[in-house]
């Protein structure tokens, strides 16, 4: 936690989604912690009320996001975006419905994020006296090649990973770096039915803080996640067929 422990004198807000991460990545050093959530009954476990503040946020809401970004946005040196809408629904299934909530969410939610808190974030790392400055995007590695059973999801995050590379070309110019997870299944309620290994928020949390204090831009956390992207990397049209029989 070195990198987290050296910002005694700014902030970390994270948008609540993996809400046990959360607790995880929180450090001694680190003087508060904003928690976006859109649905307050959310309560994230085992927190320092110290060091941690709930505040409303609804990234499916642009009000909301720019409301908040007016009265924090200055003050964020890193921003974790974990908001995230998940359903297990293929292209073949029937209505659009799941596959506009996720675009809602997972796409245009970073979308909304960045265009309100950008500017304040990039002023901030102007002023030349901030400890350290980044933005964190909780991807996908379905983003690479998608997952059929999944497929909607891979497609909204696909769509972030898009966006979030023309993010980092514009945090660039202000010394903000922008960190992609490429993570495999998540530990949640979304993947109860998902077959192990399955990545958990303590290694989760560790690959983030791990990839902040190394500036590395891009991490795949998590066996599954190591598989994919190692296999992506020597035949992306094999991976592709033998993700369909998934």
């Amino acid at each position: 936690m070195d990198f987290l422990e050296g910002i005694d004198a700014g902030w970390l807000w994270m948008i609540g989604g993996v809400l046990l991460l959360i607790a995880e990545i929180i450090a001694p050093g680190v003087f508060l912690v904003w928690i976006g959530i859109a649905e307050p009954w959310k309560q994230a476990p085992q927190l320092d009320t110290k060091q941690a503040e709930v505040v409303p946020l609804d990234v499916t809401d642009e009000r909301s996001v720019r409301d908040l970004a007016g009265v924090i946005g200055g003050k964020v040196d890193i921003l974790i975006n974990t908001a995230e809408f998940h359903r297990a629904h293929g292209i073949a299934d029937r209505g659009s419905e799941t596959a506009r909530a996720e675009m809602e969410v997972n796409y245009l939610g970073l979308l909304r994020l960045a265009q309100a808190f950008g500017p304040a974030m990039r002023a901030r790392a102007a002023e030349g006296t901030v400890p350290a400055t980044a933005w964190v995007n909780l991807l996908s590695v379905y983003a690479l090649s998608a997952l059929p059973s999944h497929g909607t999801f891979s497609a909204s995050k696909a769509a972030a990973f898009a966006l979030a590379q023309n993010l980092r070309a514009e945090m660039r110019q202000a010394g903000i770096r922008v960190v992609n997870v490429f993570p495999g299944p998540i530990d949640d309620e979304w993947n109860q039915l998902v077959p192990p290994p399955k990545l958990g928020a303590p290694a989760l949390a560790n690959a983030i803080v791990r990839a902040l204090r190394d500036g590395v831009e891009d991490i795949y956390p998590g066996d599954v996640a190591q598989d994919i992207v190692a296999r992506f990397r020597e035949s992306q049209k094999t991976l592709e067929r033998e993700l369909w029989d998934q």
